[in-house]
């Protein structure tokens, strides 16, 4: 369960980044959603888990690291790993982002 102070940073470990391979995903089911974390180099970024176009989960899909994409494997709909913008249909809107930081090579979600 994930509970948090109004105002207050809450910080959950989610795994350590060499459990997520480089140009991979890892799906983390936390209370109320699915997090899609993405890892190109050492840098990680969060994604909820659901293609915005038909609710396919997205970390079932391909990451294209040189645009820093993550592509759904429905129909080819793509997302910014940064902002969540939707770049290519037949998604047009955007997959909420997750802050995530890496520390002392541990994965961790961040949530305000």
């Amino acid at each position: 369960m994930i509970d948090g102070s109004p105002g207050e940073t809450t910080v959950v470990r989610l795994c350590r980044l060499d459990e997520i391979d480089d140009g991979g995903m890892a799906r983390f089911e936390l209370d109320g959603f699915n997090l899609a974390v993405i890892r190109i180099e050492d840098k990680v970024y969060g994604l909820e888990d659901r293609c915005s176009h038909q609710n396919v989960p997205l970390s079932t899909g391909e990451v294209d690291t040189d645009e820093c994409l993550v592509v759904c494997t429905k129909h080819g709909a793509a997302f910014d790993v940064e902002t969540g913008e939707a770049l290519i249909l037949p998604a047009t809107r955007p997959v909420p982002t997750y802050d995530l930081a890496v520390e002392d090579g541990e994965v961790l979600l961040v949530l305000s």
